[in-house]
C-alpha cells in the first residue's frame, strides 16, 4: 500500500525525522491560506500522486510569493500529471502539498527496502540525490553505498556513521544524519514497510540535514496490524479493477496487454503470461484466483476481466485444491450474467477435469477448449489475429 508524500512525512516526523512545515490542500483558496501560515519567502507547491518524477512532469513548483502559490496551484490542481511511473495516461492531481521552502547546499538519496536474497533490510545512500536513482544504479552502481541490517541486531549506529562518512558528512551534520537514518529504520520495522525512500535528503547552508521528500510503501499483508496506516489509503490513486479484486481477495494486477488471464496459482500465472508473450500475445493482467476459490469468487474474477475490455480471455487452471468443475461453473455463470463478447479459451487439467469440461461443453457458450498451455496460447493468438 502506498501513501502520499505529506502522509509519509507525518509518519516519519513521529519518529523524529526532520521535515519542513507544510499543509495538504484540495483547492486554490486553501493553497493560498496554507501558504499564509508558513514562514514567508519561499514556498513549494507539490502535486500529490502515488508516482515519482513529479518535478519533471511539472507537478512541483517553487513560489516566491503568495500570488505565485495561487498561480501554480491553479495550474497543477486537476491536471493529468504524466511521469515515467504513471504511464502515458498520467494521473489526475486532486490534492497539493504546500510546503515551506529551504535553501539547499547539497542533495542526497537515502532508501531502505527488503533485500529478499539476504533476508535483511538494505540501506542505500548516494550523493546523487534528486535524480532517478534507477538510472544511477544502472549506469554508475559505484555511486550507491549500501549497508544491511541483521534482523537479530538491527541497524547499528556504526553502520550509519560509516554511511555518513561515505556521503561526506562531518561534525554536527554527521550526527544529524545518523539520527535521521536510525529514525527511518525504526519507522521501517515498526510500521511493516517494504520501502522507505527520502529523495532528496538535503544539507542546508546552515548545516541542517532534512528529509525534503518522502515515499513509503507498506506490506499489504501487515496492514491489519496498523489501523492508523489503513486510514491513509487513497482509492483515487489505485486502479479501480485492482480495488474491486482486493474486495474479493483476488490477486490482480492490471497490465497493458489485450488478453485477459484467469489462473490459479502465482507460478502458473507467471508461466501463462510468459507463454502468451512467446506466441506474440500481450497479457492484460496477472490474476490468481487462489487455491480455495468459490464459484462466486471465480464469477467476480471473470467479470473483472470482461470489464477490462480485453480482446480475448485465457482461462488456465490446474485443479489441485481448486477443482475444475468450480472454475467451469464460475466461468459459465459470469459469461451468462455479463454477456460473453470476446473469444474465450479454456484449458483445464487436474481434479474433476472431465466434469469441468462437460459443464463447459453443455453450457451453450462459445468456448474454445485447449489441451495444453501451448495449445491455449496459440488459440488466443489465432483468436485475435496474431501468430
Amino acid at each position: 500500500m502506498k501513501i502520499h508524500e505529506y502522509q509519509a512525512k507525518a509518519v516519519l516526523a513521529k519518529y523524529g525525522v526532520p521535515v519542513r512545515p507544510g499543509k495538504v490542500v484540495f483547492d486554490v483558496q486553501e493553497a493560498v491560506k496554507a501558504a499564509q501560515t508558513l514562514p514567508q519567502g519561499l514556498y513549494v507547491v507539490k502535486a500529490q500522486i502515488h508516482a515519482g518524477g513529479r518535478g519533471k512532469g511539472g507537478g512541483v513548483k517553487l513560489a516566491r510569493s503568495i500570488q505565485e502559490v495561487h498561480d501554480h496551484a491553479a495550474r497543477i490542481l486537476g491536471m493529468q500529471l504524466i511521469t515515467h511511473q504513471t504511464g502515458p495516461e498520467g494521473q489526475k492531481v486532486r490534492r497539493l502539498y504546500i510546503e515551506s521552502g529551504v535553501d539547499i547546499a547539497q542533495e542526497f538519496y537515502l532508501g531502505l527496502t527488503l533485500d529478499r536474497e539476504r533476508s535483511q533490510v538494505a540501506v542505500m545512500a548516494s550523493k546523487e540525490g534528486g535524480v532517478d536513482i534507477e538510472e544511477v544504479a544502472e549506469h554508475r552502481p559505484e555511486a550507491i553505498f549500501k549497508e544491511w541490517a541483521d534482523p537479530a541486531v538491527g541497524l547499528t549506529a556504526f553502520q550509519c556513521r560509516r554511511l555518513g562518512f561515505k556521503l561526506g558528512f562531518s561534525g554536527k551534520a554527521h550526527g544529524q544524519f545518523v539520527n535521521l537514518l536510525m529514525s527511518l529504520y525504526r519507522a521501517f520495522v515498526e510500521k511493516d514497510c517494504s520501502l522507505v525512500e527520502v529523495n532528496p535528503m538535503v544539507l542546508t547552508p546552515t548545516g541542517e540535514v532534512l528529509a525534503l521528500d518522502a515515499k513509503i510503501t507498506f506490506d499489504d499483508n501487515a496492514i491489519f496490524r496498523h489501523a492508523d496506516i489503513a486510514e491513509l489509503r487513497d482509492l483515487d490513486e489505485e486502479e479501480p479493477l485492482e480495488v474491486r479484486a482486493k474486495n474479493y481477495d483476488l490477486s490482480y494486477i492490471k497490465l497493458s496487454g489485450n488478453v485477459g488471464c484467469l489462473v490459479n496459482g502465482a507460478g502458473l500465472a507467471m508461466a501463462t503470461m510468459d507463454i502468451l508473450k512467446y506466441y506474440g500475445v500481450e497479457p492484460a493482467n496477472f490474476l490468481d484466483v487462489g487455491g480455495g476459490a468459490t464459484t462466486e469468487k471465480v464469477t467476480e474474477a471473470f467479470k473483472i476481466l470482461l470489464d477490462d475490455k480485453v480482446d480475448a480471455i485465457f482461462v488456465n487452471i490446474f485443479g489441485g485444491i481448486m477443482k475444475c468443475d468450480v472454475i467451469a461453473n464460475g466461468v459459465v455463470a459470469a459469461a451468462r450474467s455479463v454477456g460473453l463478447s470476446v473469444p474465450l479459451v479454456v484449458r483445464l487439467e487436474g481434479t474433476n477435469v472431465e466434469l469441468g469440461k462437460k459443464i463447459l461443453a453443455e453450457s451453450g457458450l462459445a468456448i474454445t477448449p485447449a489441451d495444453s498451455m501451448k495449445d491455449g496460447a496459440q488459440k488466443c493468438a489465432a483468436a485475435i489475429g496474431r501468430s
